[in-house]
C-alpha cells in the first residue's frame, strides 16, 4: 500500500512539475518573444526615453547653428531650400507601432495606410521650431517622403495642424514609382540651392547609400564624414530603416533565418 502511495505521489508531483514548467515556458515565450523584443524596445525607447528627446534636440540645435552660418547675401537670393524627410524626422509615428504591438498585429501596407489616414502624427522634438525659423529666414522647405502619393491629402492635415511651413502639395514630393529619392532631390536642385538635408535614414541624403551591404554603408558614411552635422542632419530611429534591410542583404528571410543572421552579426568580446 505504501509503495502504491509513493508511486501515486511521485506521479502527481511529476504531473504538477510538467504543468508548472509549461506555464513558465508559456510565460517566457510571451515576454521574450524574439520578434516582439526587436519591436517593443525601440518603440518604448522612442516614446519614453529622455535620451531620444535629447538626441532630437541635439540634431536640430546643430541644424540651427548651420542655418545661422549661411551668409545673408545667399539668403537674399531667395533660392535656398532645405529638404527633409517626414517619418521619424519631422513626424513621430511611434503610435502605430505601439498600437500594433498592443493588438498583436504585423505592420502591413493596410495598417500603415490606416494610420496615415487618421492624421494623428505629432512633431519630433525640435522639428517645428527649426523649420519655422528656417522659413522666417526665407528658406523654402520641401518634404521628400516615401509615403505614397495617395496619402498627400491626409499628410497635409498633419503638417497644417502642426503649423509646419510650406504645407502644400507643391512642396510634398512623395513616392510614385520608385523608393529612391534621388530623382526628387535633383528636381528640386534644378531651381534651388539645397543648403541642408534632414533624415533618419541615410537614403534621405544621397543615393550612394542605397542597397549597400553593411560594410559598404560604413564606407559610404565615412566618405561623407565632413558633412554629418553640417549639411546632413541625422535624426535617431532604432525602429526601422535601411539598416534593417541591410542585415538580411535585402533578401526575403523567414523569422528563424532572421534570428540566426542577427545572432551571427553580433560582435562579442
Amino acid at each position: 500500500m505504501k509503495t502504491k502511495f509513493k508511486i501515486y505521489s511521485t506521479a502527481v508531483l511529476f504531473m504538477l512539475f510538467l504543468f508548472n514548467s509549461k506555464e513558465i515556458i508559456a510565460q517566457e515565450s510571451t515576454i521574450y518573444n524574439k520578434e516582439s523584443q526587436v519591436t517593443i524596445f525601440p518603440v518604448l525607447w522612442q516614446q519614453t526615453s529622455a535620451e531620444y528627446r535629447a538626441l532630437c534636440y541635439q540634431a536640430f540645435n546643430f541644424a540651427t547653428l548651420r542655418l545661422n552660418e549661411i551668409p545673408k547675401k545667399e539668403i537674399k537670393k531667395g533660392n535656398l531650400a532645405i529638404i527633409t524627410d517626414l517619418d521619424e524626422t519631422i513626424l513621430d509615428n511611434s503610435y502605430v507601432g505601439a498600437q500594433l504591438i498592443k493588438e498583436n498585429k504585423q505592420m502591413t501596407d493596410a495598417e500603415w495606410n490606416r494610420w496615415t489616414a487618421a492624421s494623428k502624427s505629432t512633431a519630433v522634438p525640435g522639428a517645428l521650431a527649426f523649420l519655422q525659423e528656417a522659413s522666417k529666414k526665407g528658406i523654402t522647405i520641401f518634404y521628400v517622403s516615401n509615403r505614397d502619393t495617395a496619402s498627400v491629402k491626409s499628410t497635409l492635415i498633419d503638417l497644417k495642424n502642426l503649423g509646419l511651413p510650406n504645407a502644400d502639395a507643391q512642396h510634398c514630393l512623395f513616392k510614385s514609382n520608385t523608393s529612391s529619392k534621388e530623382v526628387r532631390r535633383l528636381t528640386i536642385a534644378k531651381e534651388y540651392n539645397i543648403v541642408m538635408l534632414l533624415g533618419d535614414n541615410l537614403n534621405d541624403f544621397k543615393d550612394t547609400f542605397e542597397k549597400k551591404t553593411i560594410a559598404n554603408r560604413f564606407l559610404a558614411t565615412d566618405a561623407e564624414q565632413e558633412l554629418w552635422g553640417k549639411k546632413f542632419i541625422v535624426l535617431p530611429n532604432a525602429t526601422y530603416g535601411e539598416w534593417v534591410s541591410a542585415l538580411y542583404n535585402y533578401e526575403h528571410k523567414t523569422d528563424d533565418e532572421k534570428e540566426k543572421i542577427r545572432r551571427e552579426l553580433l560582435k562579442g568580446y
